[in-house]
């Protein structure tokens, strides 16, 4: 096994953990907080747009049977990275489209990924997708783990959630447990 670690923020993590739990090679998702300037924040100081944290994902998976290249791939095709620190109706700082590289190759890969995007065309408006180095990730509260598989019935998780699973399983069958 060839263990490696990502780190996405890509707008609610709730979002981001339920697309990503369903991959190939995925052995888990932590939905947490990073980049900001507050130790073991909450949500509620999170949702205050203060902390300069952003709702993100770290990701084991098996780069045996997933590449981090697939990883960027999903998560480009998955949330909208020319929303500055916006995903839909969710509107701060800490919404924002941000990869946490945790090394020079991821971060290559990603810039790498991100021109090839552009080039092609594939967004209408400029990605504004930052590219950061990790920094400390606080694991968030307990009751936002799997959030979505526990609540699929709530408003939130109907009308945002279930399209993303609906598009993944529709664009990357392949990919799919």
């Amino acid at each position: 096994m060839n263990q490696s670690i990502a780190t996405f923020a890509g707008g609610c993590f709730w979002c981001t953990e339920a697309v990503f739990l369903q991959l190939k090679g995925v052995e888990s998702v932590v939905s947490g907080y990073i980049g900001g300037r507050v130790e073991n924040p909450t949500y509620q100081q999170i949702c205050t747009g203060t902390t300069g944290h952003a709702e993100a994902i770290q990701i084991i998976f098996d780069e045996d049977l997933i590449a981090f290249g697939t990883l960027l791939e999903v998560f480009f095709a998955t949330h909208n990275p020319t929303t500055l620190n916006r995903q839909g109706a969710d509107v701060g700082t800490q919404y924002r489209s941000e990869i946490f590289y945790h090394s020079d190759s991821q971060k290559l890969l990603a810039e790498a990924y991100i021109l090839q995007l552009v080039e092609a065309k594939v967004f209408d408006s400029p990605i504004v997708t930052q590219l950061s180095p990790v920094t400390a990730f606080y694991p968030a509260e307990s009751y936002h783990q799997n959030y979505y598989q526990q609540n699929k019935e709530q408003s939130y998780c109907h009308y945002v959630i279930t399209p993303k699973m609906n598009k993944l399983s529709e664009s990357f069958t392949t990919l799919l447990k």
